[in-house]
């Protein structure tokens, strides 16, 4: 995994203690964890308003505390999507005789159509996140080329890699989420400009 994706997942909350040059990709990003759920840019301000105005009674007397508040409800697990994503590390192996996960697509898609569309030798695969939106999983081929910067696939439940997306590598894909701190400073111009007046 290179420098820049380490930092970017430091940023981002991660913890990278784990992450070392000798170890495959896979195993660098089961060494991850994060304390919280990231954030994606495309979700802005969504639910934003509602929120205010659940508790717009703490803005008004205690800024602090409601944007404290505001970040731990908006980067936690909870039934409302709010654009979260969830940090995964589980590996897939559709295809891999013997294996847990092996024949579980039978009957949906053929290893020599996935082929097509991802690159690396085996089609072993590491889930790295998991969404509410469409697409909500997204996978990396755990023999990618390119093991310090592998490119980043997604698929849907509904339709299980029976339709798979190409998303950039994951130097490109963690681009679409904002740390707390780029969240925060969105959130407060958009109340500070709606609500301060």
């Amino acid at each position: 995994m290179n420098k820049t994706i380490a930092n970017k997942i430091k940023q981002l909350g991660g913890n990278t203690e784990g992450l070392h040059a000798d170890k495959s990709f896979t195993e660098n990003w089961q060494s991850l964890s994060f304390s919280h759920y990231l954030y994606d840019k495309d979700w802005d301000v969504y639910g934003i308003d509602q929120y205010y105005e659940q508790y717009k009674d703490l803005y008004i007397e205690d800024q602090k505390s409601f944007y404290k508040n505001l970040l731990e409800h908006y980067f936690s697990d909870h039934e409302l999507p709010y654009g979260q994503y969830f940090f995964k590390d589980w590996i897939f192996t559709p295809f891999k005789e013997n294996s847990e996960d092996y024949e579980e697509l039978d009957g949906l898609v053929e290893e020599y159509e996935v082929k097509k569309i991802v690159q690396g030798k085996e089609m072993d695969f590491i889930c790295i996140f998991y969404s509410y939106g469409y697409p909500d999983h997204f996978f990396v081929c755990t023999t990618d080329p390119n093991q310090n910067n592998p490119t980043v696939y997604s698929t849907d439940h509904e339709m299980y890699f029976q339709e798979i997306e190409n998303e950039g590598n994951l130097e490109e894909f963690l681009d679409r989420f904002m740390t707390q701190e780029e969240f925060l400073e969105i959130v407060t111009e958009y109340l500070d400009g709606k609500y301060s007046k």
